[in-house]
């Protein structure tokens, strides 16, 4: 079995730097009868600090985004259109609000769908990696090669916000 990744790997890299890091590493969702989703990541999005309007935490602390403002290594998790909970792995170090959005699998593309497939809500909020029984992710090789490109869906943050290229897709061959 492979090495689950320690919450000290989540604190040492920012946000975009993790984002390109996590394609290719194993997401592991084990269900309460036991059974268990294994999937490689293939696609994220790195959203990085306060000053990032198409970050949550470029609004502040609020309840919402609090667990931003903490040490990485957590679950982060929001609902959005009221039925889609949009998984988000926390990084960086206390008080400097990152992380990193899973958006595909190799077994299902979308952070929504995602969201579905490993059947997420709200109590995945705040999540420790290093720890949990039900999620975490483990070390695995990189095969394929990646592309980055702007972030989709954040034309609200102004140009110079969505055109960075912090959206990182693994192509595979």
């Amino acid at each position: 079995m492979a090495e689950r990744i320690s919450k000290s790997y989540f604190q040492e890299k920012s946000a975009p730097e993790l984002a390109r890091e996590l394609l290719g590493k194993t997401l592991v969702r084990r269900f309460p009868d036991g059974s268990e989703i294994r999937s490689k990541i293939t696609e994220t999005e790195a959203y990085f600090g306060t000053d990032d309007l198409a970050s949550h935490a470029s609004k502040g602390r609020t309840p919402r985004t609090e667990l931003m403002f903490g040490a990485g290594g957590h679950v982060y998790v929001y609902l959005i259109y009221g039925k889609y909970w949009l998984l988000n792995i926390v990084t960086g170090n206390k008080d400097t609000p990152e992380a990193v959005l899973i958006r595909g699998l190799e077994a299902v593309n979308g952070p929504g769908r995602i969201g579905n497939f490993l059947e997420l809500d709200k109590s995945f909020y705040g999540e420790d990696l290093e720890t949990s029984e039900r999620i975490w992710l483990e070390d695995s090789d990189l095969e394929g090669e990646i592309i980055s490109g702007p972030r989709v869906g954040v034309d609200y943050a102004g140009e110079e916000w969505r055109l960075r290229p912090w959206r990182f897709i693994l192509k595979t061959k």
